[in-house]
């Protein structure tokens, strides 16, 4: 199966506010996840979407492109 997970993340200020987002897309299939925090930092926020959307995937071998910015 392959899956395509579409990251950003983003803080007011470093450190400060900030959140992540994710989508997951295999198939037909959409998967949204996110968060945040009161206090971090931007890099903290993109690899943070990044973790968040690979911890998601649930079977062993899939393919995933993670496409970030």
């Amino acid at each position: 199966m392959r899956v395509t997970a579409y990251t950003d993340g983003a803080a007011s200020g470093n450190p400060g506010p900030g959140g992540y987002g994710a989508v997951l897309e295999a198939g037909k299939h959409r998967r949204e996840l996110w968060g945040g925090y009161r206090r971090t930092t931007n890099n903290r926020m993109e690899l943070m979407a990044v973790i968040v959307a690979l911890e998601a995937l649930k079977l062993p071998g899939m393919e995933v492109t993670v496409v970030s910015d």
